[in-house]
C-alpha cells in the first residue's frame, strides 16, 4: 500500500493505492460511503484482493472526512473532489474504473453521467433510494451512462429494496447485478458477511470469496456500517 494525496480545487485529500506487483492491468478509483472514511475494512480488503489480480485500487477521502467531519459535504463538493482524484489517476490510466461504497458509488455515477470517461462502474451497494422511501428513487442519470455497470447488492439491503433494484437494472443496457445473500441476507453495511473488523483479519481476507474481486477482476482482463443511515 501507498499513501498518497491529492490536490483539488478546495484542497488537499489522502488517498492510499494498492497496486499489483506486475504493471496493473487496469486501474479501480473506489470512494467510501458517507459514514466511513477510506481506511474502513471493505476497502481496504477490496484493494489487497484487486491487486492480487492485477488491478491497481485507489482509495480516497472525501474532504469532510479528511478533516474529521461526521456530515457529508454538498453534493457539488463530493463530486468535484472525486472528478479532480480521477483525472489524476487516468493520467496514469486511461479511462480508470470507478465507483465505491453506498454514497462513492452515487458520485462516482454522477460525474461518469456528467462525462467523466470511464471503462466501468462497480456499486458497492448502490442507495437507489433512502429507507423506506422507494418513491425517491435515484436513478435518472444512470440511464445517460454507457459504460458497464456492475451493482454489487445485498438482498436485504433498505436502500435498495429487490423489487425496483430488478426493475431498475432491467432497464439500464450495460447495467449487471450480483446479489449477495450471506447468511440471514446481507444489508447495506455488509457487516453479516465480513464480520467485524476482528473477524476480517483472522478469515483470511473474506473479501476473496465475495463476487467483487472474481468480478471486477474479470471486467479489468477485458481492458489491458451497523445503522443504515452512516451510508446514503
Amino acid at each position: 500500500m501507498i499513501d498518497t494525496t491529492f490536490a483539488w480545487e478546495g484542497g488537499e485529500v489522502s488517498g492510499a493505492w494498492h497496486r499489483p506487483e506486475a504493471p496493473a492491468r487496469a486501474a479501480l478509483v473506489l470512494a467510501h460511503g458517507a459514514g466511513h472514511g477510506m481506511n474502513t475494512r471493505l476497502l481496504v480488503d477490496i484493494g489487497e484482493a484487486l491487486a492480487e489480480r492485477g488491478v491497481a485500487v485507489l482509495r480516497f477521502n472525501f474532504p469532510y472526512a479528511e478533516v474529521g467531519r461526521q456530515r457529508p459535504d454538498p453534493q457539488p463538493r463530493l463530486e468535484a473532489c472525486y472528478r479532480a482524484v480521477a483525472e489524476a489517476v487516468a493520467a496514469e490510466f486511461p479511462q480508470p474504473f470507478v465507483g465505491g461504497k453506498s454514497m462513492g458509488g452515487r458520485i462516482a455515477s454522477n460525474i461518469v453521467a456528467d462525462g467523466f470517461p470511464t471503462a466501468g462502474l462497480a456499486f458497492l451497494g448502490y442507495p437507489l433510494h433512502p429507507p423506506g422511501q422507494p418513491e425517491r428513487i435515484r436513478d435518472a442519470h444512470l440511464r445517460h451512462i454507457d459504460a458497464p455497470m456492475l451493482f454489487l447488492q445485498g438482498t436485504r439491503d433498505p436502500f435498495a429494496t429487490p423489487d425496483l433494484l430488478h426493475r431498475t437494472i432491467a432497464a439500464l443496457p450495460f447495467a449487471t447485478l450480483r446479489e449477495i445473500a450471506g447468511v440471514n441476507g446481507l444489508g447495506h453495511t455488509s457487516r453479516p458477511l465480513f464480520g467485524s473488523h476482528a473477524t476480517c483479519s483472522s478469515s483470511g481476507a473474506p473479501i476473496r470469496a465475495m463476487k467483487v474481486s472474481s468480478t471486477v477482476g474479470a471486467v479489468g482482463s477485458t481492458t489491458a456500517s451497523g445503522n443504515p443511515a452512516d451510508d446514503r
